[in-house]
């Protein structure tokens, strides 16, 4: 085997992908300059990719790591090698698969975008309050921050599950979990002020279940809601890059901030397992870094 012998091997196993699962140009081009990369490092020691061993796919890895080789970029690498591979495995050229047994680097979540509790403030007093649509948005962004409600939950309110006596909304959730989640004063008291001098402006006689509703008279869609955020932020002065979940984070982190137990973050955010919770607890531990670092004369 010869380094066009390995060329040939890349560029056949390209056509079968493209021809078995039709991918695009730029995906071929990253297996491409994936196996090209390790064929040119095994060539340098006189070996070539159709007998390269267990050990010499650990030891490319572990020089790219050596070189600055992010989890992510390592992870795909590994990816193209176990692909081409077990390609040459199944159409013969190969009895065994060198990339067998050798793990993938730990990627681990990326943690939510949040926002300060100044920089909330800020946005919740971005809208115009003298106006329909200011009174609206206010209350929407106030009962999404004291809630943290999905923005699909949000826009799909009703106002028969709103509990203003008691103080709690009646969600339903993803898998149509039904969930009770407390409003507090602050909410109830926006929600309160937008039911009594805009929602009867907006409804327009349609009669509309839904709680908030747009001028049209009915319920808003959740990229509607998304540009109405990113309005109000601008307003703000926010600048960092926002999600429409942005509010949805920051209600939990701030919580965990406070003290609150992470099963009732749990339960408030609607998450079925603890672990998709916990993230949050990694977003608060890295606030207390960040203000560790700021302000202790030794940080």
């Amino acid at each position: 085997m010869t380094a066009d012998g390995d060329r040939a091997l890349i560029e056949g196993f390209l056509d079968a992908l493209w021809m078995e699962r039709g991918l695009s140009e730029n995906t071929l081009s990253a297996y491409r300059a994936d196996l090209s990369g390790f064929s040119t490092w095994l060539n340098g020691q006189d070996e070539h990719l159709a007998e390269a061993r267990r050990e010499q796919l650990q030891a490319y890895l572990a020089e790219r790591v050596g070189q600055g080789a992010r989890p992510r970029t390592t992870a795909r690498l590994l990816s193209s090698l176990r692909r081409f591979y077990r390609h040459q495995v199944r159409e013969g050229r190969r009895n065994d698969d060198p990339s067998t047994r050798i793990d993938a680097p730990r990627l681990g979540r990326p943690l939510p975008k949040t926002l300060t509790e100044a920089e909330v403030e800020a946005l919740l007093g971005a809208p115009d309050i003298d106006a329909t649509l200011g009174l609206r948005d206010r209350a929407m962004l106030e009962l999404l921050y004291a809630t943290g409600l999905r923005v699909s939950e949000l826009v799909g309110l009703r106002v028969e599950q709103v509990n203003r006596q008691h103080g709690v909304l009646r969600v339903v959730g993803k898998g149509n979990k039904e969930r009770l989640v407390p409003l507090g004063e602050e909410a109830i008291d926006w929600l309160e002020r937008y039911l009594a001098d805009a929602r009867q402006d907006l409804n327009r006689g349609h009669a509309d279940p839904h709680l908030f509703l747009t001028t049209r008279g009915g319920p808003m869609t959740r990229q509607a809601f998304w540009h109405l955020v990113r309005r109000h932020a601008a307003t703000a002065g926010i600048t960092r890059p926002l999600s429409p979940h942005t509010l949805r984070h920051a209600f939990a982190t701030h919580l965990l901030n406070h003290g609150a137990d992470l099963r009732v973050v749990q339960l408030l955010l609607g998450h079925s397992d603890l672990s998709t919770t916990q993230i949050y607890t990694h977003v608060a531990r890295e606030r207390l870094k960040q203000l560790h670092a700021e302000h202790h004369p030794r940080g």
